[in-house]
């Protein structure tokens, strides 16, 4: 088990990348949400959720000490496949809630022959009536105006990696305080999820909060043809999710092959405690 692992790209770009499990076990490359760093695998709930995979969960441009670079999206396939390289690995499982959804679409999407499977959760998808529904005011807002008001995003993101710095607690609070559901609250406010927030959100925003400010552009600059996918999704929707509201049902429908699980009663922080229940489900019963 190694938490910080760092390569460099070739075009000059660092990646960093924890890595957990066996080394010879099943490759899973996990990619996270935001924020989140690589290392917040290695601290939730039943961790290592698997006894025979080789987990490899890198910082997503621009978070933790993956270097940020212009049109991160469109580059991470190729990046990912520096990676595997370099890792000895031919294929690999796929999983990413939230944030890290758009990263693991386009890796369908652009090497689709190194993937065994694809999980999503909760995920951040296309800007639309319908796949907005649900979410709460300020995110759609944010979406809304991420483009054109980039460097205001910037900024703003730049007071909260501050935040996150010298006291994470109190951004903590400032994400319990959005319009979350009952049972998300109930999640956010117990002593060991605040605790893992505490030690990821400093490292998520080590590079001043740009890798959040440029996931927020990205529904409405959506260019992933979700219709020229062939392979086959798994994608899980929470019912009560405030955070990408009906996105992950969205993108489901839009996709040629693809399995839509919806989970009732559940927030987007769900995901926190159930890793292992969605790795079973993709690696174990498939």
């Amino acid at each position: 088990m190694k938490e910080e692992n760092i390569i460099t790209l070739s075009d000059g770009a660092n990646m960093c990348f924890a890595e957990y499990g066996k080394p010879d076990g099943i490759p899973v490359l996990l990619f996270h949400g935001n924020p989140g760093v690589r290392f917040s695998w290695g601290q939730y709930p039943d961790f290592p959720y698997l006894d025979n995979i080789r987990i490899i969960a890198p910082d997503r441009p621009g978070f933790g000490k993956t270097d940020y670079k212009k049109n991160a999206l469109e580059k991470w396939p190729y990046d990912i496949l520096e990676l595997i390289n370099h890792l000895c690995i031919d294929k690999f499982h796929l999983f990413a809630p939230s944030g890290g959804g758009p990263y693991a679409l386009a890796c369908a999407w652009k090497i689709p022959e190194k993937l065994l499977s694809v999980g999503l959760f909760g995920n951040i998808g296309p800007y639309h009536e319908d796949s907005i529904i649900g979410v709460n005011k300020p995110l759609k807002l944010l979406w809304k105006i991420a483009n054109p008001l980039f460097g205001l995003i910037k900024l703003q993101n730049r007071i909260m990696s501050n935040m996150a710095r010298k006291n994470p607690l109190k951004l903590i609070e400032r994400i319990s305080n959005l319009e979350l559901s009952g049972n998300d609250k109930k999640i956010t406010d117990k002593p060991e999820i605040r605790k893992i927030f505490s030690t990821v959100f400093p490292e998520s925003y080590l590079q001043k909060g740009i890798g959040s400010a440029y996931d927020v552009t990205i529904p409405k600059n959506w260019n992933i043809p979700l219709h020229e996918i062939r392979t086959n999704i798994t994608i899980w929707q929470a019912e009560e999710d405030c955070l990408t509201g009906k996105m992950a049902e969205y993108t489901a429908k839009q996709l040629p092959n693809c399995d839509l699980i919806k989970t009732p009663k559940v927030g987007h922080f769900w995901i926190m405690e159930n890793v292992k229940t969605v790795l079973e489900n993709q690696i174990v019963k498939k």
